[in-house]
């Protein structure tokens, strides 16, 4: 974990902001973006930084176990049973080897309102 920087009158979710190579990153809190419980960060915890709609962002998350890409051949849409508040912001469920993966739309949980609050 980087050391963050927190601002001021920022949205609940928004967890400070990072200077990564030079440039200014916001923080989201992806828990607290998702209505999940706040959890302590440990050695796990990671941000990671990725581009929605041309802003660079950075998401907190509980831990990464690696970084891949996946054809769209091994996704099919969530099952029904997939419901609850947040289930709008699941793309697809993956399917690799012996895992499950549940994609989220980075597009939705970050929308455009959300966006124009994080202009720094």
């Amino acid at each position: 974990m980087l050391h963050i920087t927190k601002v001021p009158n920022s949205p609940h979710f928004v967890e400070g902001v990072v200077n990564l190579r030079g440039k200014v990153i916001p923080v989201i809190d992806l828990r607290a973006k998702l209505g999940l419980p706040k959890q302590n960060n440990d050695k796990n915890t990671r941000i990671i930084v990725v581009e929605v709609s041309g802003t660079i962002l950075g998401f907190i998350v509980d831990e990464v176990s690696e970084v891949l890409r996946i054809s769209s051949d091994i996704t099919e849409p969530p099952p029904p049973l997939v419901s609850g508040i947040n289930s709008d912001f699941i793309t697809a469920v993956g399917k690799l080897k012996d895992k499950l993966l549940i994609l989220l739309d980075l597009n939705k949980i970050i929308g455009a309102e959300d966006l124009a609050k994080l202009k720094l």
